[in-house]
């Protein structure tokens, strides 16, 4: 239950990032999914100054409200949640910067995430599942004993054409990910990139990577080798 001060307190961030609300930001947000208009250098400077507060982080994450919640994500004390916390902050994230925060910041800290990756490997919920492949991808990279890269790819392979969004971009992650660091599984995810040509015409910065597969997988092996 909140006490008095943690309800003072939750109104008076709700206030600064209300001040900081920006329109023009709200509106490129809005077309990537995400309902907020503040700059997020400034939004971390409000939670660089709040420090760690987690009875403050878990009343933030209460409101709804986007912002509020991106303060909480940074606030918070990541092995203080446990699994069925975890579990259902993951499913009501609702916007994508809200989800990656959350399972980059919180969940990938927690000693609860590789039971968590298990089960949400195997969730028919799109935002459990793609924080799956998230953590998943993270033990691509840095800790892959005991995976199943082979098995990774086929599921890849027969679903991610069809995946929606935020699952498909999780599992495309996973797949560039397989290629740049297991270079005995690299032509195979390069030959699945090319045939399912999954964000093939995905928008990029200049100077920017492209996410479709092949042409990151390519890319980050060039760099690795200057």
């Amino acid at each position: 239950m909140e006490t008095a001060d943690t309800e003072a307190a939750v109104a008076r961030v709700l206030a600064e990032l209300a001040e900081l609300e920006d329109p023009k930001i709200r509106a490129v947000n809005e077309r990537h999914g995400d309902d907020h208009g503040v700059n997020l250098t400034k939004l971390r400077a409000v939670a660089k100054r709040l420090k760690t507060q987690h009875d403050l982080a878990s009343a933030l994450w209460a409101t709804g409200d986007t912002a509020a919640r991106l303060v909480a994500v940074l606030i918070c004390r990541p092995k203080a949640f446990d699994v069925a916390q975890l579990d259902t902050m993951v499913r009501e994230a609702g916007r994508p910067k809200v989800h990656d925060w959350l399972v980059g910041y919180v969940v990938k800290k927690n000693p609860h995430k590789e039971e968590l990756r298990v089960a949400w490997m195997d969730d028919t919920d799109e935002a459990a599942r793609s924080a799956g492949w998230a953590l998943t991808t993270e033990r691509v990279a840095k800790k892959p004993d005991g995976l199943d890269l082979v098995g990774l790819l086929d599921i890849i392979e027969s679903e991610m054409r069809d995946a929606p969004e935020r699952l498909q971009w999780a599992m495309n992650t996973c797949l560039a990910t397989i290629g740049i660091e297991h270079p005995g599984h690299r032509a195979r995810a390069i030959s699945i990139g090319e045939r399912l040509r999954v964000l093939e015409d995905y928008p990029t910065s200049p100077g920017c990577i492209s996410p479709f597969a092949p042409t990151w997988i390519t890319e980050m092996i060039e760099r690795q080798q200057a």
